[in-house]
């Protein structure tokens, strides 16, 4: 499901909108910049370069984009700071926890400042405590940032922390609910897949 709303998978009808961009219109190339530029992943078993420590695994989406090492190692900084990991930067994945490694994830989605980020499964490979603090951090900065957040997720617990939960069954949408009713438009949503 990620791959056909994130654009990595044809779709065979409807379109996909992202900040009014319809992604099924866009070559594949198009498609791919746009992706790169506007969208954060954040994968259950954290996909970093075992060998670059926190910063680097952040800033190398940057670097490989073209940005300066400069700013793209400022920025990765700022990213691991709001996920409250600066003072490990200078750590590689071995020497980081679970949850500190689903953090420096996090920093990595976020440091292109996202449209949205697409996270599948977050709290799959985390204890129950990481789990709760992964997601309160993605709430922390649902709410503070503006982040819109779309989770893929098996466990209802994180569902729950959410603004609406999707739950799918056979890749059909069977059940829509409301969670946590805000004023403000919700940007944070689960999809619980059966």
């Amino acid at each position: 499901m990620l791959n056909c709303l994130s654009g990595l998978d044809e779709i065979d009808g409807g379109r996909i909108l992202i900040e009014g961009v319809d992604l099924t219109e866009l070559p594949d190339r198009a498609r791919t910049r746009y992706r790169a530029e506007r969208m954060g992943f954040v994968f259950q078993f954290y996909n970093l370069m075992p060998v670059l420590s926190a910063v680097e695994n952040v800033e190398l989406s940057l670097l490989l984009a073209g940005q300066a090492p400069k700013p793209a190692r400022e920025r990765a900084i700022e990213a691991l700071e709001l996920v409250g990991l600066a003072d490990r930067a200078a750590h590689v994945p071995d020497e980081l926890s679970g949850g500190e490694r689903q953090r420096v994830t996090i920093a990595r989605a976020l440091v292109n400042e996202p449209a949205i980020v697409w996270a599948d499964e977050p709290t799959g490979d985390l204890d129950s405590e990481s789990a709760e603090d992964i997601t309160s951090l993605m709430r922390r900065l649902n709410r503070e940032r503006g982040l819109t957040f779309l989770i893929v997720t098996h466990d209802i617990a994180v569902g729950r922390r959410t603004d609406r939960i999707i739950r799918m069954l056979d890749g059909r949408v069977v059940d829509e609910q409301v969670v946590n009713e805000r004023r403000e438009p919700s940007h944070v949503h689960a999809s619980h897949v059966a």
